[in-house]
């Protein structure tokens, strides 16, 4: 299959970029690392009359701390934030997702921006951008604005960005103190998008209670999901009193609207994301016991 005819546009500011989309509206759309809207534009999932190439903008790449929080441009590649030692040392979590994702050949060309903007339910990243309440900037004709990564995703290929809005770059806060992070998921095959799967924040405080923590699913809705109430019930607790098999069933409790397809029934990937919860829970108090 091949694409139905566009125009392409490959514009150098982001100003420009925001122009173009501004113009043309509903009809285009933004490439940024290609690696999901190409094929989808080859096997004519979608059509779009005109493509706004990003990728060469370089105001939208890059990583710098920025106060509290680490800033990584959205057409920042995700072989750039593998290789990054800001990026391991700031936000663990988000570098322990990334070899998950595909292979080396996608990661040089996949970006930042291009997964979550994509909001693929059963991606890494959206799922490590809910877990850390990262804040996505979008700039527009308009101007630029916050969305705060609880509000953003809005389902199945779908956010709160306007047709006309570009994600410039996401801020990833920076965790302090005893903490530990892991990203557990279960796929066919490596490479292969996952079935499900779980990204865990923890951080202790004194008696190796836990301070706070942050548990986001993946793989098992129409978007990333935050196990608010497992978060509620864990805060305050000692490690020692809590089973992480047990947060694992409490983390996918609430979970409804499972999918229920040829990779997996929804009993199964509710009993699988449970798994690796408890997998993931145990590494990163592991890890927040010996910081």
């Amino acid at each position: 299959m091949k694409p139905a005819p566009f125009e392409y546009h490959a514009p150098a500011s982001v100003d420009a970029a925001a122009g173009l989309l501004s113009d043309f509206g509903e009809t285009a759309k933004v490439l940024a690392g290609g690696q999901s809207l190409i094929p989808i534009l080859a096997l004519r999932l979608a059509a779009f009359e005109h493509l706004v190439d990003i990728g060469r903008i370089a105001e939208l790449k890059g990583i710098e701390r920025r106060g509290d929080a680490l800033w990584v441009g959205a057409c920042t590649t995700q072989a750039a934030i593998e290789s990054s030692a800001a990026v391991t040392a700031a936000v663990p979590l988000l570098a322990r997702a990334t070899p998950l994702i595909g292979h080396f050949q996608i990661r040089n060309r996949g970006t930042l921006g291009g997964s979550i903007a994509h909001a693929d339910p059963a991606a890494e990243y959206p799922a490590v951008a809910l877990a850390l309440d990262a804040r996505m900037e979008v700039v527009s004709s308009r101007g630029r604005r916050i969305i705060p990564a609880a509000s953003y995703f809005d389902g199945i290929w779908t956010t709160s960005m306007e047709p006309e809005e570009i994600l410039a770059g996401v801020y990833f806060p920076v965790w302090s103190g005893r903490s530990g992070f892991a990203v557990e998921e279960v796929a066919r095959r490596h490479g292969d998008f996952a079935i499900a799967g779980a990204a865990v924040a923890v951080e202790l405080e004194a008696g190796d209670r836990v301070r706070r923590c942050a548990i986001a699913l993946f793989g098992v809705g129409a978007a990333p999901v935050r196990a608010t109430a497992a978060e509620i019930e864990l805060t305050g607790r000692s490690l020692a009193e809590l089973d992480a098999d047990e947060i694992g069933r409490l983390a996918v409790a609430g979970l409804d609207a499972v999918p229920n397809d040829l990779h997996g029934s929804a009993d199964y990937r509710r009993r699988v994301c449970a798994a690796m919860v408890a997998r993931a829970w145990k590494s990163a108090a592991a890890e927040a016991i010996d910081d």
